[in-house]
């Protein structure tokens, strides 16, 4: 018999009762209980994932917080602990990868199966990841000593030098530990590509999910093409530092107080040796006397011509390209007809903020008599160090002395020498103070090995103009003609409007040079004074994305050119400012392109070398985006 549900009547008090028609529900039995199994089913279903879902999310948290620790044990530059915590964390992530096992299955369900499986190649991701931590630690434990890290290293004992020295003969057993980590990256890599973004929404919550997957995905695969293309040069340390046999490089300054486009004026030049790690100074000297020993022509490119009268190209005058590569092939090229060339494995350029941010953290170097110091002098309110060496700089020509800019390759060996001889505890100050010059582009590298080569471009250590496909680029080149030490002094900023529409991107580029000193005497006779603040004599080049269109530029003193360098389209002019001026070069072009398809501006801006932070202020569609460029900077903005 099948049963029926009655409704309910209801009844006012005190009314009489009124008959209403009596609606019954008929559910057959056999519905009933189709309904009640199906939600049984639900329960179970809800219950058998919400176990291992709340498993995941703790051991997830978990792994997470562990995840943090490595981060402040690696800051802290901590081996030990840095260690530690990726081990913790590695055991914490294989529970999370077990609880993950619970839910497998959920792999095959609509919808659901695609977030677990994200999961499950995130929390893979993560197990390699650590795995290549764990060797990378376990091959950095011997040299932490040598890098300044917390930790108890293998080469102990004697001076610094010889502890490198030790250390780099023992540099080709690690190189199995290399390609481990590299295959661990591959996996890693492997693992990340499973994983969609599109999946995820912009926010949850409030927070940002789908950016974050982005960025993941963007900095593994960075760390992958770096890692691939540093391995070769990492093998190659060994006989980059002697170990086959000896090794020359030339060092050569750049003055960037008279910015040039790869850092500065080059004003003088050591060539050092390397043997067993152990670094030998052979020779300094004034650049004007390594120009004097060549004895071939090279023609010089027509804005050297033009704004320097100068109808051969010099050595000092090499590093007209922004690209330091380009820069130094043209500088070998003019030096293979000196007469005291050397057979060289590379050339390093460094500037004057390189030697002030070591000589911040070795405090003062004795060179000649003279304590050379960074605290600032009323003479250009600069460091003493600087102030120094642009005195040897700017005397007349009239009244030099023979070892008018050798002072600089003794002060860089001094400086050196000083380094190796500190306390291993001022190791992990020293280092970082490197690795932020490098990283600012105050330090240069080129090296004629091609593997090694390709290392230091992966590092980003080697100055080099890069081409952009489907983003907006901006690189300003600055060349001071003048003579004077005006960038001392000059105040650069940036101003770029950027309208984004469906053919690409409008742009209005504004450069701006303040000058606010009054002027030194500059004269060629004078007999005493710099002449730093003169008369700021600037050839500029801005670098554009290839296919860009010039509609109009600015504040130039000559008619400006467009022309294609470096897989670019460049424009260029001419212009000078005088102490307490001002100068504004604008210039405004379009490039094409469809930058509405991401729903994201991007942009590669290339910081010069030599350049102190300039200020940028880059408007996106009416919102203003405000920062100092002290490196190379990947800008993007939300459509």
């Amino acid at each position: 018999m099948e049963e029926t549900i009655k409704e309910i009547e209801e009844i006012t008090p005190g009314a009489e009762a009124v008959p209403k028609p009596k609606i019954f529900l008929r559910l057959p039995r056999r519905a009933l209980i189709a309904i009640l199994a199906v939600a049984a089913v639900v329960a179970i279903f809800v219950l058998f994932i919400s176990f291992p879902l709340l498993a995941v999310y703790r051991d997830g948290q978990k792994a997470a917080a562990l995840g943090q620790q490595i981060a402040v044990a690696a800051k802290a530059q901590d081996l030990k602990k840095t260690s530690e915590a990726i081990t913790a964390t590695k055991i914490q992530v294989q529970l999370v990868r077990k609880d993950l096992d619970g839910l497998a299955w959920l792999r095959f369900v609509p919808f659901l199966g695609s977030y677990v499986s994200d999961a499950v190649h995130l929390s893979a991701a993560g197990q390699y990841g650590l795995e290549a931590g764990e060797i990378m630690t376990v091959a950095a434990e011997p040299y932490a000593d040598i890098l300044g890290l917390k930790g108890q290293g293998s080469f102990t004992g004697g001076t610094a030098e010889d502890r490198i020295s030790k250390a780099i003969e023992t540099l080709d057993k690690i190189t199995p530990q290399i390609d481990s980590i590299a295959e661990k990256m591959v996996l890693v890599g492997k693992e990340i590509d499973q994983v969609d973004p599109s999946r995820y929404p912009d926010t949850f919550f409030g927070k940002p999910v789908r950016s974050r997957v982005v960025e993941a995905k963007e900095i593994v695969s960075l760390a992958n093409e770096v890692f691939t293309s540093a391995r070769p040069m990492v093998k190659k340390l060994p006989e980059l530092l002697g170990t086959k046999g000896e090794a020359k490089y030339m060092v050569l300054f750049q003055n960037d107080k008279e910015i040039r486009p790869t850092g500065g004026f080059i004003t003088a030049y050591a060539v050092f040796r390397i043997e067993k790690g152990k670094i030998i100074l052979e020779s300094s000297d004034d650049i004007y006397k390594l120009d004097d020993t060549v004895t071939r022509h090279v023609t010089p490119p027509d804005p050297i011509v033009r704004y320097l009268n100068v109808f051969g190209w010099r050595l000092r005058d090499a590093n007209f390209s922004p690209d330091f590569l380009s820069s130094m092939k043209t500088f070998e090229d003019i030096y293979a007809g000196s007469t005291a060339k050397k057979a060289l494995s590379g050339i390093v350029a460094v500037d004057t903020q390189m030697l002030t941010m070591l000589m911040d953290v070795l405090g003062p170097v004795d060179v000649y008599g003279t304590s050379f110091t960074t605290q600032k002098v009323s003479g250009c309110d600069c460091p003493m160090v600087i102030y120094e060496l642009l005195k040897q700089a700017g005397t007349p020509r009239n009244y030099w002395t023979d070892n008018r800019k050798d002072m600089v390759g003794v002060l860089l060996q001094a400086i050196m020498r000083k380094a190796l001889d500190a306390p291993s505890e001022m190791n992990a100050k020293i280092f970082q103070a490197i690795m932020t010059a490098a990283a600012q582009k105050h330090i240069l590298i080129y090296l004629h090995e091609p593997d090694a080569q390709k290392g230091v471009e992966a590092l980003e250590l080697a100055g080099r103009i890069k081409t952009s496909t489907g983003t907006d680029y901006l690189h300003i080149s600055d060349a001071n003609l003048g003579g004077a030490k005006s960038n001392l002094y000059v105040v650069e900023s940036v101003k770029q409007d950027v309208a984004i529409n469906s053919n690409g991107a409008e742009t209005s580029l504004t450069i701006e040079y303040k000058y606010p000193h009054s002027a030194d005497n500059c004269s060629l006779e004078r007999k005493e004074g710099l002449c730093l603040a003169g008369i700021y004599r600037d050839y500029l080049r801005v670098y554009l994305p290839k296919g860009a269109t010039v509609d109009s530029a600015t504040g130039f003193e000559n008619k400006s050119r467009t022309f294609e360098d470096l897989g670019h389209t460049v424009i260029d002019g001419y212009f000078t400012v005088v102490p307490q001026g001002l100068a504004k070069i604008t210039v405004k072009y379009k490039v094409p392109g469809d930058f509405l398809k991401n729903r994201e501006y991007v942009s590669l801006i290339q910081k010069q070398p030599g350049t102190n932070a300039i200020h940028y202020v880059v408007t996106v569609n009416g919102k203003a985006y405000p920062f100092d460029l002290v490196t190379d900077k990947n800008f993007s903005a939300p459509l």
